[in-house]
């Protein structure tokens, strides 16, 4: 009931839906495949996870087609008298990678990036990244390759999507006037640290995302540094509308002010929070019975990639002066990983041994603080300075100095 559509659909929006919406929609302990959630004007959600054909909707087109074509018929039919939001949600690139026909033969010699920690040992990492064998077997590196190519292909139809909305936003003379973002849910890997593929891990390649945004106030090519996280979007989106932002109870905040400085004042956040609980089977997969319970996503090869015990919370600081991270993980080892991604882009080294306690301990505090923020508050957390300096043994040490409110 507090979802930003239904503050939109208040304020006289024509709002649109369609595509993936949650794992368990349509379930009937959710409400069946005939509950619309609030603030929707038209509503047209797949029932469960991804799928491109044989999915709920009572229809056999390439699912990512059908919801092209149903966004321009919608526009089509709006009035023009009120302004509107279509959220589109095609499935590409989630497994199973199903790409339309005429893209089921695209990038055929495309293979996975080999840079950064591509099937590098996950050395001095929590106990996840141990278990890999490495280097990969030829069988992963090829299942991994395959995996890389069929997302692009799926792809292709998200590229024919995103230009066939805009040459129609250009055609009913809306272009100029509407904002457009592009962007995802999660990041993916593909061989790095020997994982094979998914989704589930603390580094770079898995919660970073791609973000585009072009409209009103809007500079073209220009890439800016500040971090943007999930939960700053439906604030962005109420900002963009009119809505007093400050008026709902929101963990993130606009980025309006990063993309249009001259439309609205703002500050940006020197560091966030990144959290995730583990999943696993209670049992034993039959494919992979020397792995014991506790684990899940063992493929290919019998390499897992998540278990009960893959959770964890970090605090990601990224401004100016740092590029850092903590991590603290909920297992019997009480395993800590801290990265300097400005001498470490590709996170290779956990330096915790190399850490001024004390260091340690503030950012422990600072994540304390971000998992009980609510609200305001989430944005109110108080900041230290972190000073680097060099020592004679090529150790990286840092120390903290008090320095109030930043």
């Amino acid at each position: 009931a507090n979802a930003f559509p239904v503050y939109l659909n208040k304020h006289k929006y024509q709002t649109f839906f369609a595509g993936k919406y949650l794992n368990q929609y349509g379930k009937k302990e959710a409400g069946d495949v005939g509950h619309v959630p609030p603030g929707w004007d038209q509503w047209f959600a797949l029932v469960g996870n991804s799928q491109y054909y044989n999915y709920t909707l009572y229809e056999t087109d390439y699912l990512t087609d059908l919801i092209t074509n149903r966004s321009l018929r919608f526009l089509d039919d709006r009035s023009p008298q009120h302004p509107f939001f279509l959220m589109l949600c095609p499935p590409a690139p989630h497994s199973p990678w199903t790409a339309a026909p005429q893209y089921q033969k695209e990038f055929v010699d495309v293979k996975a990036p080999r840079d950064g920690s591509f099937d590098k040992p996950g050395k001095d990492k929590h106990w996840l990244l141990r278990q890999p064998v490495n280097p990969m077997p030829n069988s992963s590196i090829t299942y991994l390759d395959n995996a890389y190519r069929k997302r692009w292909q799926t792809l292709l139809s998200v590229d024919d999507m995103v230009e066939m909305l805009v040459k129609k936003l250009e055609s009913i003379k809306e272009l100029n006037n509407t904002y457009i973002f592009y962007t995802s849910d999660n990041g993916y890997h593909t061989g790095q640290f020997s994982l094979p593929i998914d989704k589930r891990q603390l580094y770079e390649f898995d919660i970073r995302i791609p973000l585009m945004v072009r409209g009103p106030g809007i500079k073209p090519n220009q890439t800016l540094q500040a971090p943007v996280l999930h939960i700053d979007l439906a604030p962005t989106i109420l900002d963009i509308s009119g809505i007093n932002v400050s008026s709902v109870n929101v963990d993130g905040q606009s980025f309006l002010s990063q993309m249009a400085p001259s439309l609205r004042n703002g500050t940006t956040r020197p560091f966030f929070l990144v959290e995730y609980s583990g999943e696993g089977n209670p049992t034993t997969d039959p494919a992979c019975p020397r792995l014991g319970p506790g684990l899940s996503q063992c493929f290919p090869d019998c390499v897992c990639e998540d278990a009960y015990n893959n959770t964890y919370a970090c605090v990601r600081t990224l401004n100016s002066k740092h590029n850092l991270q903590y991590c603290e993980f909920a297992d019997t080892e009480s395993f800590v990983e801290v990265y300097n991604l400005t001498s470490d882009p590709h996170q290779l080294e956990n330096i915790l041994k190399k850490v001024d306690p004390s260091v340690l301990q503030v950012m422990n505090q600072r994540l304390i603080k971000l998992q009980s923020c609510v609200g305001d508050s989430c944005r109110d957390v108080k900041t230290t300075a972190l000073f680097f300096k060099s020592v004679p043994s090529n150790e990286l040490r840092m120390s903290f100095k008090a320095a109030g409110d930043c």
